[in-house]
């Protein structure tokens, strides 16, 4: 394995334990797809150092146990902010 995936895959691990950030997040801040920090945690990071795989691992566990929670709040911002709007249109 090239030696800057090894780097990335330790960073990425890191940042996700310090952050406590999902892999969305981690993508984003990283400029990579969703997949291949997904791939770096999951499969790279086994091999390079299990410890820090394993502790990255409890967090992603976390936001994947949660992710239906942060989905369902999103929509309720989404629907409160379009009925916020509606009602300032009414009122003019």
């Amino acid at each position: 394995m090239k030696e800057y995936i090894e780097e990335r895959a330790v960073a990425i691990a890191n940042y996700i334990i310090d952050y406590h950030a999902t892999v969305r997040q981690t993508a984003k801040k990283f400029g990579i797809s969703k997949s291949t920090v997904h791939k770096d945690v999951t499969d790279r990071l086994e091999h390079i150092n299990p410890s820090l795989a394993a502790r990255a691992r409890v967090i992603l566990d976390i936001n994947k146990s949660e992710r239906h929670i942060r989905g369902g709040l999103a929509t309720k911002e989404k629907y409160q902010h379009r009925l916020a709007m509606c009602s300032k249109d009414s009122e003019q």
